[in-house]
């Protein structure tokens, strides 16, 4: 349904049923999730040549800063209920300031030494947004879609805040990229203040209070005296208190200290994740890979002449289509109150569409203007926003109360798979499709 004009009462009226009982502090507070988290990888990948020199391909800054983040959030749900949310976030601001005070303190030497240095920093960061992506989305069960709308439109900031501060740093302000990246380490400090101030903890204390209730329970000696307070005996044994886990790090079920009870819980946790496959991270995987491919392989080879184009240089190609990207992801990332798509696979496919698109006029030069592919790559943002927020919404409505938690987390891995298995195809698809362009007479690749 389309919302009524801007102005009119019945848009104002609108805006009202859709904002009903928004609290503006989670609102603030998961926004600033969404940006500190994401904003450092955007940083870092904006950083890329700085950092490794025009001889080293940037594909080894994009590995470095995603393989982490996709290997903690494929292992991490399966243990991370064990540590309290507020023990997590330490964990993570130490982990990205660590990581950037490393990159910028590190030598500006374009040796193998200096750069694997580097390299160890970006590690540290990635560790630091995968296990913070997958914890905060595992938090947002407790806050409702407001906290998932906030914190998806706060990731879609990232990539414009990230990489419109790093170029107006170097760039505008003339600040070195290691006085940038150093002044960039203390950004984590936002994330501390959004969870121990501004973040209201009635949510969390309530989930405090209710595992402190289940383990009395669990532990007292006459148990009929309150069997109207206990679960069901398979709530027991599907529940496994995911939820609780995560605000208390501690686990309640029968035998929770023993090593059988560990590995039934791991197995149940797995049973999970395949339910979880095809109707959610399947989609998620797709678009991610489709996206990424165009974005690292095939946009630096959508390349026009530069008396059909406004630029000067052929430099300037990428990172238009990369500002126009983030705006598309931006826009789409921050539209779940307003747009739901139920139907993940629709836009996945489209994404794929606009891979085969790309790459077929890369090879045969048939898009007659630069403009059309701006639009095409702006609809990529879109679609790539799209399906990230409303795979999480849909978890959230259709996945049960006790399985949301683990279900929110462990769907995460999928943007990061599908963005590592991109960079790879990326770095040859880019060399091969540029081949290709030399091949037939179109050297623009080569004049950068």
């Amino acid at each position: 349904m389309p919302l009524p004009m801007p102005g009119s009462g019945a848009f104002k009226a609108r805006m009202k049923v859709l904002f009903d009982g928004a609290d503006t502090r989670v609102m603030c507070a998961f926004w600033l999730f969404g940006l500190i988290n994401n904003v450092l990888y955007v940083i870092i990948l904006s950083s890329a040549l700085d950092l490794v020199g025009p001889n080293v391909p940037k594909g080894v800054v994009l590995l470095a800063d995603v393989i982490p983040s996709f290997l903690t959030k494929l292992c991490a749900p399966y243990f991370i209920h064990k540590i309290p949310y507020n023990m997590r976030i330490l964990i993570f601001v130490a982990l990205s300031a660590a990581g950037m005070l490393v990159i910028a303190l590190t030598p500006q030497l374009l040796d193998a030494r200096s750069i694997g240095m580097k390299m160890f920093g970006v590690v540290l960061a990635s560790l630091s947004s995968g296990g913070g992506e997958l914890s905060f989305l595992g938090l947002t069960h407790y806050y409702g879609h407001f906290a998932l709308a906030s914190w998806g439109s706060g990731t879609g900031g990232a990539g414009l805040i990230g990489a419109g501060a790093y170029a107006i740093f170097t760039t505008t302000l003339q600040i070195s990229p290691r006085n940038s990246l150093l002044a960039f380490s203390f950004l984590p400090v936002i994330m501390l203040i959004s969870f121990f101030i501004i973040l209201p903890r009635g949510p969390l204390q309530a989930s405090y209070s209710k595992a402190a209730g289940y383990e009395a329970i669990e532990n007292d000696e006459h148990p009929d005296d309150h069997a109207d307070l206990h679960a069901p005996h398979e709530d027991h044994e599907t529940l496994l208190a995911s939820s609780i886990h995560s605000s208390s790090g501690r686990s309640f079920s029968a035998n929770s200290s023993g090593l059988k009870s560990s590995y039934n819980g791991f197995q149940a946790n797995l049973s999970r994740a395949r339910g979880l496959f095809f109707p959610y991270m399947l989609p998620l995987l797709l678009v991610y890979i489709a996206e990424y491919t165009i974005n690292q392989g095939v946009a630096p080879t959508l390349l026009f002449p530069l008396a059909s184009s406004p630029f000067d240089e052929y430099r300037s190609f990428y990172s238009t289509y990369n500002a126009i990207y983030q705006v598309g992801v931006f826009i789409s990332r921050s539209s779940t109150p307003f747009i739901r798509i139920h139907h993940l696979y629709l836009p996945s496919i489209l994404q794929v569409a606009n891979l085969t698109l790309l790459t077929l006029h890369a090879m045969f030069n048939f898009i007659p203007h630069f403009y059309i592919v701006c639009i095409i790559v702006f609809w990529e943002g879109l679609l790539g926003g799209l399906v990230y927020v409303s795979t999480f919404a849909e978890i959230t409505d259709n996945v049960p109360k006790e399985d949301r938690e683990f279900s929110l987390g462990a769907t995460s891995v999928s943007d990061s798979g599908g963005i590592c298995i991109a960079g790879f195809v990326g770095m040859a698809f880019e060399v091969w499709l540029c081949r290709w362009q030399v091949d037939h007479g179109r050297n623009y690749c080569k004049m950068q």
